[in-house]
């Protein structure tokens, strides 16, 4: 089987295509500010959760 040079272009043309759809899929909106509590002495790095938002899951959730 032999690949000529247009078809290798193609197919790294659409794996390219595909791949910034895929990472252009998240969550919309700015980032969460960190709570008052998170910020005087406590642990910054943990996530806080806002009043009234509620936290869907996602397919793709445990690989990040």
């Amino acid at each position: 089987m032999q690949i000529n040079m247009p078809h290798i272009i193609r197919l790294t043309v659409v794996l390219s295509v595909i791949g910034l759809a895929v990472v252009g899929c998240g969550r919309k909106g700015d980032l969460d500010p960190p709570s008052a509590a998170a910020t005087k002495g406590g642990d910054v790095n943990k996530p806080t959760k806002q009043p009234g938002t509620e936290d869907k899951k996602f397919l793709l959730d445990p690989l990040l």
